[in-house]
C-alpha cells in the first residue's frame, strides 16, 4: 500500500511556492504602474519561472497573457540552459524586438520574470534603466514577504499537529 503524502508545513510550501495575499499583490501593481510611467511602456506583467501570470498591468487587452506567461517562462529556461553550455551562470535579462512591439524580459529574485511590452515611444535603454530598478524593488519586497510568519506560525507548532490530530479522530483518518 503507498505511504500517504504528508502535506508541506507552511515554511516548505513558502519555500518550494510563490504565496501572495491581495495586499502583496497591490504592492506589486503599484510597483509595476510606477514602472510603466517612469519607462513610458505599453504593459508590464510578471510571471513565476513555472509559467504562472502572477499579475499585470498596462494594456494587454490584445494579447492572451496566459500563453505569453508560459512562452516567456520557456524561454528563460531555454535561455538559462544555453547560459550554462557558455559558462554563465543564467542571462538575467532578454530582449525581442518586432516591426511594431517589443519585449524586454528581467530576472527578478530567483523565481520570478518581469515581462515589458514597449512600442517606439520609449527606447531599450529607458525600458532596461527602469526594469533594472524595478527588479530591484521587487526582490526586496520578495525577501520582506518571505520573512513574514504566518498565523500558524505565532500560534505555534503545536496548536496546528494538535488541531491535525484531532480532525484525523473525528474523520477516522488514525
Amino acid at each position: 500500500m503507498p505511504k500517504p503524502l504528508q502535506p508541506l508545513s507552511d515554511a516548505e510550501l513558502r519555500e518550494s511556492r510563490l504565496v501572495f495575499y491581495k495586499e502583496d499583490i497591490q504592492q506589486i501593481d503599484s510597483t509595476l504602474r510606477d514602472f510603466l510611467s517612469r519607462s513610458k511602456s505599453k504593459a508590464a506583467m510578471l510571471v513565476d519561472k513555472d509559467g504562472h501570470l502572477i499579475t499585470q498591468e498596462g494594456s494587454t487587452e490584445r494579447a492572451d497573457t496566459d500563453t505569453i506567461a508560459a512562452l516567456v517562462a520557456g524561454c528563460f529556461a531555454a535561455t538559462r540552459e544555453m547560459a550554462r553550455i557558455l559558462g554563465e551562470e543564467e542571462f538575467t535579462a532578454l530582449f525581442h524586438q518586432g516591426r511594431k512591439d517589443n519585449l524586454q524580459l528581467s530576472l527578478v529574485g530567483k523565481r520570478t520574470i518581469l515581462g515589458v511590452l514597449f512600442d517606439d515611444t520609449t527606447t531599450i535603454g529607458m525600458v532596461r534603466l527602469y526594469a533594472a530598478e524595478t527588479a530591484r524593488k521587487l526582490t526586496s519586497l520578495f525577501k520582506k514577504l518571505g520573512g513574514r510568519t504566518t498565523p500558524e506560525e505565532e500560534i505555534g507548532e503545536g496548536f496546528t499537529k494538535e488541531a491535525a490530530n484531532t480532525l484525523d479522530s473525528v474523520f477516522g483518518n488514525e
